[in-house]
């Protein structure tokens, strides 16, 4: 009987902490697809549409150019992940197999960074990039935001795990440094690759910050800079920013549910090493 009540519990506990995470989400969605006639807001809430109507989106897609933002992310993303990834990996992969003076104090400097409030290095990173003239370009979005010391720490944890005699056997056959580092640890660091792609994914197309300080010319603007663009254009329409919102974070839903399997299996190796 006390397993029941405890298992009861457990369930109820479960629930609260998923509608705490679903509910603001529902809400949004609700005022999104909600008709004119019905308030947003309410007492007790009212989340269901009667009916439900897509006069929202249509005017969050033409007050704005959606499509322009939203292809602009989608190239932001496709260039900046992947090598995100690469440059993570080739920094790794020396300070997890390669013995060298200085391997640890490397390793640590990095890893402190990781404690650094982001806010501090905008400064410094906006004036090179002003030196160098990539202010107001991709360049100047993609290049800083190429090295993260959360992904070569998590990539250094996961080469190191590898077995050293499966290194010794590859370099006894004849293989070269870079020939380990393609075909024996990244295909042994895959689920550790596919979680990185995925914060990589969305770190990118929720960036705001950094794109706001770099960005002047509103034609380069992610789908992020866009929705603030929105809600200085609708004002107080909070239906059209809530159906705008919905849109831009479509993207990011799909595509966590496609890697949903690998990001899961990657955190199931990460608990049992």
């Amino acid at each position: 009987m006390n397993r029941w009540i405890r298992r009861a519990g457990m369930y109820v506990l479960l629930t609260a902490i998923a509608l705490a995470f679903v509910g603001p989400f529902l809400i949004l969605l609700s005022a999104a697809l909600k008709p004119a006639g019905q308030a947003v807001f309410s007492f007790p809430p009212d989340i269901i549409p009667r009916p439900p109507v897509l006069t929202w989106a249509k005017e969050a897609w033409t007050a704005i150019p959606f499509p322009r933002y939203l292809l602009n992310s989608a190239f932001l993303v496709a260039v900046m992940v992947p090598l995100y990834i690469l440059v993570s990996a080739l920094c790794a992969y020396p300070l997890a197999q390669l013995v060298f003076r200085g391997r640890s104090l490397i390793f640590f400097a990095i890893l402190a960074t990781m404690f650094l409030p982001g806010e501090v290095m905008l400064l410094p990173r906006f004036l090179v990039v002003s030196q160098i003239g990539m202010a107001d370009s991709y360049l100047g979005v993609i290049l800083p935001g190429l090295l993260s010391a959360f992904g070569i720490f998590l990539l250094r944890q996961t080469f190191a795990g590898v077995p050293r005699e499966i290194v010794d056997a590859a370099r006894t056959d004849g293989c070269h440094e870079l020939r380990i580092f393609w075909h024996v640890m990244l295909p042994a660091a895959r689920p550790t690759l596919a979680i990185l792609g995925v914060f990589g994914f969305i770190s990118v197309w929720n960036s705001f910050i950094w794109p706001m300080v770099v960005l002047k010319d509103s034609s380069l603007y992610p789908i992020s800079l866009g929705i603030a663009y929105l809600a200085g254009i609708t004002g107080t329409d909070i239906r059209s920013l809530a159906a705008g919102t919905i849109i831009s974070i479509l993207p990011v839903v799909v595509f966590f549910m496609i890697m949903q399997r690998h990001v899961l299996e990657g955190m199931r190796g990460a608990v049992k090493s």
